[in-house]
């Protein structure tokens, strides 16, 4: 079978020691995570883990099953690149001297739709969301001018397709509101 980007949507409370538990799954599977990212969910005390791994459609079922498995977990998912809209999103920071030289540079960062957000004497901090082909463009052209330093988020996204998940986890938080 064939190794591809899966995104896996894991819906869980919110509890202590929980990242550790999921990061083992994969462990366990000799599995390198790509990208985690952790945030609220659409609905209220659930939170939602976003990972991103490049695994056999076989591999992604079974940590799947192993996932649910966890007693916090409500609900995982995994979706293809295909049926996701995804982004991430980077900083870049460059010497100022190097930046204020080569007017190219400014150019290209308003043709790659990036940002400046801070400027001093000393640096310029460049803001660029879109997908890690994008981000990872920019550091190549960014890295010969000085890049100072370098920080991407992790992967976010949404399915294309409408997801069963908020009546599943409205159904949850009623459930445990009553107990």
């Amino acid at each position: 079978m064939e190794k591809k980007n899966y995104t896996v949507s894991i819906y869980t409370e919110n509890n202590l020691g929980l990242l550790s538990r999921i990061a083992a799954i994969f462990l366990k599977r000799h599995i390198n995570i790509e990208s985690i990212t952790a945030s609220p969910s659409e609905v209220n005390e659930v939170m939602r883990f976003i990972i991103i791994v490049n695994v056999t459609e076989e591999q992604i079922k079974k940590i799947v099953g192993q996932l649910e498995k966890q007693i916090e977990v409500i609900k995982a998912f995994y979706h293809t690149d295909a049926e996701t809209i995804y982004q991430e999103t980077a900083l870049y920071k460059i010497r100022s001297q190097d930046f204020l030289d080569d007017h190219n540079i400014q150019d290209f960062i308003k043709e790659t739709n990036a940002r400046i957000v801070t400027v001093t004497k000393e640096f310029f901090v460049i803001e660029k969301t879109g997908k890690r082909s994008e981000v990872d463009a920019l550091y190549e052209t960014l890295k010969p001018y000085g890049l100072m330093q370098f920080v991407r988020s992790g992967t976010i996204a949404v399915t294309k397709n409408e997801m069963p998940i908020s009546g599943i986890l409205e159904k949850f938080n009623t459930t445990n509101s009553l107990s």
